[in-house]
C-alpha cells in the first residue's frame, strides 16, 4: 500500500528556500546586470541563473527523488511523479530595466496535477501560496477572487508573447474588443504576478497566448485554490501544459469573457 503524499508538509521548509530566492533578487536589483538575449526580447540574466541553480540544490534536498522542470537548464523535462517547475525570475525584462513586478514561481506536480504552489514578489514584499484543497494565502492571511459579474466593472490582466510579430494582430483585436466594455487592462510583464493577482482580488481576470508550464503552473493553483476558473480561451476546454491560451477569472464573468475572445 502506497501512502498519501502530503504536499501541505512541504510548505514551511519551501517558503524558506523561496525566501532565500527573494534574497537573491533583491541583492542584485540594484546592481548592473549582465544581460543575455535567449531571442530579440527574450532576456536572461545572472540572477536568473543564480536562482534556479540555488533552487535546484536546494529543493532536491527538500524531496529526494524529484525531477525538475525549469525555464533556463531543464525546460525539456515532461511533468512525472514528483516534478518541481521552476521559473526563477519571471519579468526577466522588468528586472532588467528597474521594474519591481518581478517573480519567483515555485510550483510541485505530483503525478497528474499541480499540488502545491509559491509565486513570490521579492521587490513587493508579498508572497503567495497555496496547497491542494487547502486554500490560496497572501504572506499568511487567506485571499480569494473578486465576486465581481460585470464586465464594466472589472479589471484585466494581459501579456505579450516573445514572438510578438506571430501574434500582433490577435492582441490588437482583442484590445479593440475588451477595453471599451471594461474598466482597463493592465500588463505587469510578468504572468505568474498576474495570476496571484486574480487570486487576490486584484484583477478580475487574465488572459494570454503562448505561455510555458513554468509562468502558470504555481499561478493557476492559486487561482483555483482562491475559488477562480482556468482553462483556454475556450472555456470549455480545461488549461493544461501545452495550451496555447490561458483564460483566469473570477468565475463570474469566464463565460462572457471567452465569448468575447473568441469572438473573430
Amino acid at each position: 500500500m502506497t501512502t498519501r503524499f502530503d504536499a501541505s508538509a512541504l510548505m514551511e521548509p519551501l517558503k524558506a528556500i523561496v525566501d532565500k530566492a527573494g534574497d537573491i533578487v533583491r541583492e542584485n536589483a540594484g546592481r548592473t546586470r549582465k544581460i543575455m538575449h535567449k531571442g530579440r526580447i527574450d532576456l536572461v540574466t545572472e540572477t536568473d541563473m543564480a536562482v534556479e541553480a540555488m533552487l535546484k540544490e536546494e529543493l532536491a534536498v527538500l524531496l529526494p527523488g524529484s525531477d525538475f522542470l525549469a525555464e533556463e537548464t531543464a525546460k525539456e523535462t515532461r511533468p512525472g511523479e514528483l516534478t518541481w517547475i521552476i521559473d526563477p525570475v519571471d519579468g526577466t525584462t522588468n528586472f532588467a530595466h528597474g521594474l519591481p513586478f518581478v517573480a519567483n514561481s515555485i510550483a510541485l506536480w505530483h503525478r497528474d496535477r499541480v499540488v502545491l504552489g509559491v509565486v513570490n514578489l521579492p521587490l513587493l514584499g508579498e508572497m503567495f501560496t497555496a496547497v491542494e484543497g487547502l486554500g490560496a494565502f497572501c504572506n499568511g492571511i487567506p485571499v480569494s477572487v473578486t465576486d465581481e459579474a460585470d464586465l464594466e466593472k472589472t479589471l484585466l490582466a494581459t501579456g505579450f508573447p516573445y514572438d510578438i510579430d506571430a501574434h500582433i494582430d490577435d492582441i490588437l483585436k482583442h484590445f479593440r474588443t475588451l477595453l471599451p466594455l471594461t474598466q482597463g487592462i493592465r500588463r505587469p510583464g510578468a504572468a505568474a504576478l498576474d495570476l496571484a493577482y486574480v487570486a487576490c482580488g486584484r484583477f478580475d481576470g487574465f488572459y494570454e497566448r503562448a505561455l510555458n508550464p513554468w509562468d502558470t503552473a504555481a499561478g493557476l493553483l492559486l487561482v483555483a485554490e482562491a475559488g477562480g476558473r482556468v482553462s483556454e480561451y475556450d472555456a470549455t476546454v480545461p488549461y493544461a501544459f501545452g495550451s496555447g491560451s490561458i483564460l483566469a477569472t473570477n468565475g463570474r464573468i469566464h463565460e462572457e469573457l471567452s465569448g468575447l475572445l473568441l469572438r473573430d
